[in-house]
């Protein structure tokens, strides 16, 4: 759900303004940001918004003005992503030099020195203060999804055999040092929040297990709510792939997983993915599996949807399949982030979303923007 719509520089656009003014509207109670980048030279997009001080705080101050005037939390999702990123910047950093295995796209990173891991935890803890000084009501660290927090936190990207490799207690020790950097700047009392994933679901990667022990972890810190995803540009599991027969009955991605967190924190969790059906939402909080139902891609093209379910206009959402039939492009996600984005970009110049929208062109200005 990047929407890699900023301006020059990574200045929050108006078109960003906008879409989220329309958001703000839908009835939802917290809307999260796609990435806002906390390093000018680590871009995941060629658009994202890259906040690392006040500069841009007038930008921010607008979008947080506007999106919260009705009601509803504004949270900035704070990411850098490490290996996983286009070839869009001078060169990739990693927790180590594991290149990402997709050919063309992605060049080998260089594993961090000591001081840039130090440099880059600080950075964290300033794009969240900028967030707080400009009206913001939360921020998340962005630590799923194959991004640098998830590359530290998995055996198969992360083979220092430094303090920040190894166990998975050194592993941990990334994160957990950006939360309590942000937790310094930010007070006691500004909510911090993470997206983890409940596995890498890759041979040697990062397991279930482990997911579930850095949650014990990073309760034990205070974060204030984690929400459950999963998977890797490798392995697109947030994209639905390879569901289980439960999960399909339960519709959430990852259904199976939040019980078990439940079991393990007293922290509010938070699930996104696959959710489409109202009773289906309302039983997993009933059931108190969760403590925020979590929409995103549904919110590309229908974006009052909160409200249509809240007063009876809906009860379920099905989506338009963005796939273009060719396997190893759609396994990836790419198509999906793209043609959803794409969305957001007709929204942000203040029109209305376009289900009908072709997945051909979309992919192609992605790659075109992307690599030339």
């Amino acid at each position: 759900m990047s929407e890699n719509n900023a301006d020059k520089g990574g200045r929050p656009s108006e078109r960003l303004i906008r879409l989220y003014e329309l958001w703000g509207r839908s009835g939802a109670g917290i809307l999260i940001s796609g990435n806002v980048m906390m390093d000018h030279k680590a871009l995941g997009e060629p658009k994202n918004v890259i906040i690392e001080d006040e500069k841009y705080h007038d930008e921010l101050k607008a979008w947080a003005d506007a999106t919260q005037k009705n009601g509803c939390h504004l949270w900035m999702q704070i990411n850098h992503p490490g290996r996983q990123a286009p070839k869009i910047n001078k060169e990739l950093v990693s927790a180590s030099d594991v290149q990402l295995p997709i050919k063309g796209l992605f060049d080998k990173p260089r594993a961090l020195e000591e001081h840039e891991i130090i440099d880059i935890i600080e950075g964290f803890g300033n794009t969240a203060l900028a967030a707080k000084n400009a009206g913001w009501k939360g921020v998340q660290i962005h630590g799923a999804h194959g991004y640098l927090v998830s590359q530290f936190l998995s055996p198969r990207t992360n083979i220092r055999t430094d303090r920040w490799g190894g166990s998975l207690e050194n592993r941990a020790r990334f994160v957990v040092e950006i939360y309590r950097n942000i937790r310094k700047k930010v007070g006691a009392d500004y909510p911090i929040g993470i997206k983890i994933n409940s596995a890498d679901f890759q041979r040697g990667a990062f397991t279930e297990d482990e997911s579930l022990e850095v949650i014990d972890i990073l309760s034990a810190e205070g974060m204030d709510m984690i929400e459950v995803s999963g998977g890797t540009y490798e392995k697109a599991a947030m994209m639905g792939a390879k569901q289980k027969e439960s999960t399909k009955q339960r519709e959430a991605y990852f259904a199976d997983y939040i019980i078990k967190a439940r079991q393990r924190t007293n922290a509010p969790l938070l699930l996104t993915g696959g959710f489409r059906t109202l009773d289906v939402m309302a039983a997993a909080i009933e059931n108190n599996e969760l403590d925020f139902v979590g929409i995103a891609r549904p919110f590309a093209v229908y974006p009052e949807l909160a409200k249509e379910f809240f007063e009876g206009k809906r009860t379920d959402v099905h989506l338009p399949k963005s796939t273009t039939g060719i396997r190893k492009i759609d396994q990836m996600g790419f198509l999906d982030i793209a043609w959803y984005a794409h969305q957001m970009k007709i929204m942000g110049d203040g029109k209305r979303p376009n289900p009908r929208l072709s997945p051909w062109g979309v992919l192609f200005r992605f790659i075109r923007k992307s690599l030339f």
